[in-house]
């Protein structure tokens, strides 16, 4: 009888047939499982590298493209971020890094079952697209270029020639040079299984309606659309084509004259997910006939008032998916509770015209946060800008939101004073209550916790693994004691606290699963020693020092302002890397590396 391989695991060295392993594997999707299950032996991280289908690397720089393709050859999907999340809101130089080059000369030449590949924050070339388009070809089913740059509208027109199976094109929020509207029209004669498209938030402008009106009727499984700026009634025909479409996102509102003209439109029956730009009160009301079955609402770009965003949400009752500005007030959010029960996200950004907002009434405070959390508890995902805050309305959170895993709340800093700080109560009782957080982010201003509320995140945050502070914390010894809890903690990020090096250092040590921490505004020590206290195995630390930065207002007047030095630390198995444009320290030698 042919002898089979087993692996043994448990005390009573139980043996489990590979044959079992290899066809139980699949059905692991969640990494923390598949990471836990590889450590268990020799063979289980073999049977692991051969069954793994989707890799998400947090950081390009925390490995190599040779060393990932060598670990998992017969990956099928990749995801790769490169700058900091910080880069999103101009805190991270723009030469930083985070090219895509090399992984895609390895990513070409190294991987036999590719499919999917998805790029976030990452500098990307034509070269790399007509690398990647001519390589790959018919192969590739999903791509995804999210808040990218480097690259013009010609790199995308081999990715729409060659890739014929494309089921997914995202570009959403990519910086692109724009030459023409050759690439959709490629991508219009050459695809008949496209699913999703999204150039949603580019300036990609130079489009043909008729090539979407195309890729509408020549493919029939297409269920997303999300474009930038074009006028709707352009799309009339384009509307009646996508007879599957159930998201739309885009699109604008110029004939503001005559604003009746848009009754003409007639959405396709099944759309269900919708976000319009500059969407105003004079065109809401083409929203009417599909508010009742819509479950997700994008209202961040439209251009309506409270009581605009009051009487469409009550006309929203099946509504999961909510995004907006804090011009939806607590009016808004109190007609929120009221008519959507169902609501499991909530995105709140801040409004560009605060005081226009606040003259309208438009202002979110711990009044419609209570509201909120009263009647939505079904929510998962909420993130708030609120001009006021009380240790109550962070209580009834923890209180009825009980399946939250993701909690972001910002203060702003325009009104003089605050009804109830510091928070200290608020958040012990907000973690304590919402046990699945995964996510949390606290961004106040000074005063706004203190070192004893930093210890309550510390000691009630058993499972968070991403944590953004920013104004928080009194001396070191808040620090201290928040460091010596979060068990789960991989991703720290701090901005404008107070902290010494040698603090930061002392919490790295004892924040045993961080994998990343970046922190702007600190107390440097005399000669920058101090942070060679935060010595681990495989560490590489960044340090960006203070620099002048300008920027422009909405009139072309040039500002200044001072950005303080960066920390950015994170676990590396290639060494120290040489296109950073600060200082890199490099607390491992290289020949440790394991292979």
């Amino acid at each position: 009888m042919e002898e089979r391989k087993c692996a043994r695991v448990g005390d009573d060295q139980a043996e489990i047939p590979d044959s079992v392993l290899i066809h139980v594997m699949p059905y692991i999707d969640d990494p923390k499982d598949r990471d836990a299950i590889s450590l268990v032996c020799r063979r289980w991280y073999q049977i692991d590298t051969l069954t793994r289908k989707h890799v998400t690397i947090a950081l390009c720089y925390s490995t190599s493209p040779d060393r990932l393709c060598r670990r998992f050859r017969h990956l099928e999907s990749l995801k790769l971020k490169g700058k900091p999340r910080a880069s999103m809101f101009n805190l991270i130089p723009d030469n930083w890094g985070g090219h895509i080059g090399p992984w895609a000369r390895e990513i070409v030449t190294g991987f036999d079952c590719l499919k999917a590949l998805h790029f976030r924050r990452m500098i990307v070339t034509d070269g790399d697209l007509q690398m990647l388009a001519t390589y790959m070809g018919r192969a590739l089913q999903v791509f995804k270029l999210d808040k990218c740059s480097g690259f013009s509208s010609n790199g995308l027109i081999p990715i729409a020639r060659l890739c014929k199976n494309l089921r997914t094109l995202s570009l959403e929020e990519s910086t692109i040079a724009e030459e023409d509207g050759a690439w959709l029209h490629e991508l219009a004669i050459n695809n008949t299984v496209l699913e999703s498209l999204n150039f949603y938030m580019t300036e990609l402008q130079k489009i043909c309606v008729k090539d979407l009106v195309r890729i509408a009727k020549n493919c029939p499984q297409l269920v997303s659309v999300k474009i930038s700026y074009c006028e709707m009634m352009e799309l009339v025909d384009f509307f009646r084509a996508a007879t599957m479409l159930d998201e739309f996102g885009g699109g604008s509102f110029n004939e503001l004259e005559k604003p009746e003209i848009y009754s003409a439109i007639s959405f396709p029956p099944k759309l269900c997910r919708i976000g319009l730009s500059f969407l105003g009160k004079l065109e809401i009301y083409i929203i009417f006939p599909l508010a009742a079955r819509l479950k997700k609402l994008d209202l961040l770009y439209a251009l309506l008032d409270t009581e605009d965003h009051c009487l469409l949400i009550q006309k929203c009752p099946n509504l999961e998916v909510l995004e907006t500005r804090n011009v939806i007030g607590d009016r808004g959010l109190e007609v929120l509770a009221q008519s959507c029960n169902r609501l499991k996200r909530l995105r709140i950004e801040r409004g560009a015209d605060e005081q226009d907002m606040e003259d309208e009434g438009g202002l979110v405070t711990q009044r419609g946060l209570i509201a909120l959390a009263q009647g939505c508890l079904e929510l998962e995902y909420l993130a708030v800008y609120v001009s006021d805050i009380t240790n109550a309305a962070l209580e009834c959170v923890g209180s009825h939101l009980k399946n939250l895993y993701s909690f972001r709340l910002v203060l702003l800093d325009r009104e003089d004073t605050i009804t109830d700080l510091p928070l200290d109560n608020g958040v012990r009782s907000l973690l304590r209550g919402c046990e699945k957080l995964i996510r949390f982010a606290l961004y106040l201003r000074p005063g706004g916790l203190t070192d004893v509320g930093l210890g309550y995140i510390g000691k009630y945050s058993p499972y968070v693994r991403w944590i953004l502070l920013g104004y928080v914390g009194e001396t070191d010894a808040g620090l201290q004691a928040f460091s010596r809890g979060c068990p789960s903690l991989q991703k720290l990020e701090m901005r404008g606290c107070c902290f010494s090096e040698l603090a930061l250092a002392d919490a790295v040590m004892h924040l045993t699963s961080l994998r990343y921490l970046w922190v702007q505004g600190y107390r440097s020590s005399e000669n920058g020693g101090d942070i060679l206290a935060m010595f681990r195995p495989f560490w590489n630390i960044e340090l960006i020092p203070a620099r002048r930065v300008v920027s422009q207002n909405d009139v072309g007047d040039s500002t200044f302002h001072d950005d303080p030095a960066h920390i950015i630390a994170y676990y590396s198995l290639v060494g120290r890397r040489t296109d950073c444009p600060g200082t890199v320290i490099p607390l491992h030698p290289p020949t440790l590396l394991p292979t």
